[in-house]
């Protein structure tokens, strides 16, 4: 009991020693906020976050409840690969500021926050996890980049760290931006592109997997990775995601 009353005061020391060398900022627009790894009002307004019901496979956010297991339209006419995604927001301007600043703006700073949002909706599919892999990047991209956004966010996601395999994936070719493309042409730019490492192969047998990746858009990429893992033997394959593209013709129920 001391010894975590001693540790309840360290931490707030140290909070309050960070915050005075480096006085909290919002994420996005850079403002005053009141603490470290927050937002300030107006640009948490402009956050929508996936808070109602969902497609029960990829996750889609439905108008309304329409019963437990129920699927949007696109998932009943084509199933995903992989057997459920959730993500934690709408991708918008604000969330799309936020995973450039992540991705492209060296900002890691932003994971742990990004992390602790996803992880509401992805509870039972953190829990249910045997492992834990981010969707990862071709090697000369890496180096470019310096850093793996979907790894930051795997690694800051709470109850992932015993289940974290960080290059249980590999890309075994440098695909193209997905940006701009049709979702046909985003799997078939994706086909082929990702493989099950070798020394992980024994422990993907029979085992639940959770991708985990920045945004979901059509879900090419996610399905991609849920294909060859289960053709490597998982009994099961689900995504998270921080945020998903939903667009006007997607049909919300």
């Amino acid at each position: 009991m001391i010894r975590g009353a001693l540790a309840a005061v360290a931490a707030w020391s140290g909070r309050v020693l960070v915050d005075a060398v480096l006085p909290p900022r919002c994420l996005v627009c850079r403002g005053g906020v009141e603490a470290q790894g927050a937002l300030c009002v107006e640009c948490w307004s402009g956050l929508d976050f996936i808070a109602g019901p969902v497609c029960a496979a990829c996750g889609l956010p439905f108008a309304f409840e329409i019963g437990p297991g129920a699927v949007c339209g696109a998932c009943a006419a084509r199933p995903p690969r992989f057997d459920r995604a959730r993500a934690a927001l709408v991708y918008g301007e604000t969330s799309r500021d936020l995973i450039l600043g992540l991705k492209h703006g060296d900002r890691l700073e932003m994971a742990p926050t990004l992390a602790r949002w996803l992880a509401r909706p992805g509870a039972a599919l953190i829990a249910e996890a045997d492992l834990v892999a981010p969707v990862p990047l071709h090697r000369f991209r890496l180096l470019a980049r310096r850093h793996n956004q979907a790894a930051l966010i795997a690694a800051a996601l709470p109850g992932t760290r015993t289940k974290l395999a960080p290059d249980l994936l590999i890309r075994r070719r440098r695909t193209p931006s997905q940006g701009g493309l049709l979702a046909r042409e985003r799997r078939r730019n994706v086909a082929g592109a990702f493989a099950v490492r070798a020394a992980w192969r024994p422990q993907v047998a029979g085992k639940r997997i959770l991708l985990v990746d920045d945004v979901h858009t059509t879900g090419a990429t996610l399905e991609a990775c849920a294909r060859v893992l289960k053709r490597a033997g998982a009994a099961g394959v689900d995504a998270l995601t921080v945020a998903r593209v939903v667009r006007p013709s997607d049909a919300l129920i």
